[in-house]
C-alpha cells in the first residue's frame, strides 16, 4: 500500500535492494580471485610453451581490473543513452558469461586441463569481460540509488551499496572456503584441477538473479525527465516520496536538466579533479592488496592454508561490521569527518604492519593491525567515496564525470594490485610503508579540497558548482 502523502519506504527499499545486488556482484567478482589465485598459479606453472612468472601471475590475478577500467569508461556512454537500469541488465549478462567462461576457458577451442599461453590469454579475456560488468556496476549502481533516493537518506542508501560489495566479498570468501574443504582427495591437487573452476562458476547464480530482478524495476526519475518522460518520472517519484514532494522534486530536476548536453568542464575543472582524486586515493591506500591477496598475506604471517582461509572469512565479517558503522553515521556526521578519521586509522595500521614486517614479527600483532587498517577503510573510504562520486557532480555532467572518476579508480586499482607481487618480492615492509604514506596524503586532500555534501539534494550540487 502506497501513502500518497509520504510515499512508500518499502518500494524505495525494493529498488535499493535490486540495485545493490550489482554491488554484491562487484564484490563477488573482484574477491573470488583471492581463493583461486594460488591454484591458478600452480595450474599455469605446468605449461610447457611459456614460463608463468610473478609478473604473469600479477596480471592474471588483476586482469579483471582491465575490464573494470573499460566498464567504468563505458558507463559514461551507456548510462545516458540506455538508462541506468538497462545498462545494469547488460552488466548482469557480462557477469554471467564471465563466470561460465572462467569456469571452463577451454570451451570450444582447447583441450580440457592442458595449460598453455593461449589458454591463459583466453582465461584472462573472460575475466576482463566480468571486469567490464564490475566497472559498469561500480559506476551505475550508486548512480541509480542516488537518483531514486530522497536527500535525507541518500548517503545511507548509497552506503548500502558498499555494504553489498563487502557482503559479496564475505560470501565469496565463505563459498571459496566451503569449496576448498569439500574437494575430494589431496586439497592442493584438487584445487589445481577443480577448485578454482568451481569458485568462478559459483558467480553465475547471483548474476542470473540480478539480471532477472532488474526487469521489474523502473528507470530513474532523472533519466526519465532527460528522456522526455515526465509523467513516468512523476509516477516513480510519487511512489517514493509522496505527491507533494514528488512535484517539488520534479520541478527541481526539470530546472537542472534543461541543458542536458552540457560539456564536462561546464562547472570548472575542480569538481572533475576532486572526483578523480577521490578514486585515486581510495585505491592508493592499498585496500585491494589486502582483499585480493588476503589468504596469501595470512599465510605469509604464519597461518596454514585452511587457517588462512578462515582468517579471511573473519576479516570479511569485520569489514561488514565497520561498513555498517558508515551506513549509520554518514548522514549524521557527514562525509568529510569520516574520511579523515578513516585515513588516520589506515595510516596507523599500514605503518605498524610495515614496522612489523621489517622486524620480521608475525602472528597476532600483525593480524590486529590488518583488522585496524581494514576496519578504518570500511567505515570511511570504502562506502563514502562511492557516496561522494554519486552525488558530487551536477546532474547534466554526472554520467560523464562519474565515468571518468570510476575509470580512474580502476586504473589505480590495477596498478596497485598488479604491482604488489613484485613489490612484496622486493620488500613487503616497503610496500606497506608506501600505502601508509598515501593514507596520510588522503587525509590532507579531503581536508583541503572536498566539500561537505551532507543533506544537499543533487540539484543543490548544481548550484554549488555554478558558484
Amino acid at each position: 500500500m502506497i501513502n500518497s502523502d509520504k510515499g512508500s519506504k518499502l518500494y524505495l527499499g525494493g529498488l535499493t535492494f535490486v540495485a545493490v545486488l550489482g554491488g554484491l556482484l562487484f564484490g563477488y567478482d573482484t574477491a573470488v580471485i583471492s581463493g583461486a589465485e594460488k591454484a591458478l598459479e600452480a595450474f599455469f606453472s605446468q605449461s610447457t610453451d611459456f614460463v608463468y612468472n610473478k609478473a604473469w601471475h600479477g596480471i592474471t590475478a588483476s586482469s579483471a581490473l582491465i575490464g573494470c577500467v573499460i566498464g567504468g569508461a563505458l558507463s559514461g556512454l551507456l548510462a545516458p543513452r540506455w538508462g541506468r537500469r538497462n545498462s545494469l541488465i547488460f552488466a548482469s549478462m557480462l557477469f554471467f558469461l564471465s563466470a561460465i567462461g572462467s569456469w571452463r576457458p577451454e570451451m570450444l577451442f582447447f583441450e580440457f586441463g592442458k595449460p598453455s599461453f593461449s589458454l591463459l590469454l583466453t582465461f584472462n579475456a573472460y575475466r576482463v569481460l566480468g571486469g567490464i560488468g564490475v566497472g559498469l556496476a561500480s559506476a551505475i549502481c550508486p548512480m541509480y540509488i542516488a537518483e531514486v533516493s530522497p536527500a535525507n537518506v541518500r548517503g545511507r542508501l548509497v552506503s548500502v551499496n558498499q555494504f553489498a560489495i563487502i557482503f559479496g566479498m564475505l560470501v565469496v570468501y565463505f563459498v571459496n572456503y566451503l569449496i576448498r574443504i569439500n574437494l575430494p582427495g589431496s586439497i592442493e591437487q584438487a584445487m589445481m584441477e577443480l577448485g578454482w573452476r568451481r569458485m568462478f562458476l559459483s558467480e553465475a547464480f547471483p548474476a542470473a538473479t540480478f539480471g532477472l530482478l532488474l526487469l521489474f524495476v523502473p528507470k530513474t526519475p532523472r533519466f526519465l525527465v532527460m528522456s522526455g518522460n515526465e509523467s513516468k518520472a512523476l509516477h516513480v517519484l510519487t511512489r517514493i516520496n509522496g505527491m507533494d514532494s514528488a512535484r517539488k522534486t520534479l520541478a527541481e530536476i526539470k530546472e537542472t536538466v534543461v541543458e542536458k548536453r552540457e560539456k564536462l568542464f561546464s562547472y570548472g575543472v575542480t569538481v572533475v579533479v576532486i572526483g578523480i582524486l577521490l578514486s585515486f586515493f581510495q585505491q592508493a591506500v592499498g585496500i585491494n592488496v589486502v582483499l585480493y591477496y588476503a589468504p596469501r598475506i595470512f599465510e605469509n604471517l604464519g597461518a596454514s592454508g585452511d587457517v588462512s582461509m578462515r582468517q579471511t572469512v573473519v576479516m570479511g565479517v569485520v569489514n561488514i561490521i565497520f561498513t555498517m558503522v558508515a551506513i549509520l553515521t554518514v548522514d549524521k556526521f557527514g562525509r568529510k569527518p569520516l574520511l579523515i578519521i578513516g585515513s588516520i586509522g589506515m595510516m596507523v595500521g599500514m605503518a605498524a604492519l610495515s614496522v612489523l614486517s621489517f622486524m620480521d614479527v608475525i602472528g597476532v600483532a600483525a593480524l590486529v593491525f590488518i583488522i585496524i587498517y581494514t576496519a578504518s577503510f570500511m567505515m570511511s573510504w570504502g562506502p563514502i567515496t562511492w557516496v561522494l562520486i554519486s552525488e558530487i557532480f551536477p546532474n547534466t555532467i554526472r554520467g560523464q564525470a562519474v565515468a571518468i572518476a570510476v575509470a580512474a579508480q580502476w586504473i589505480s586499482n590495477f596498478v596497485v594490485s598488479s604491482t604488489f607481487p613484485s613489490l612484496s618480492e622486493w620488500s613487503t615492509g616497503g610496500a606497506y610503508l608506501i600505502y601508509a604514506v598515501f593514507s596520510l596524503l588522503s587525509a590532507v586532500f579531503v581536508f583541503k579540497m572536498v566539500p561537505e555534501t551532507k543533506g544537499k539534494t543533487l540539484e543543490d550540487m548544481t548550484r554549488l558548482w555554478r558558484k
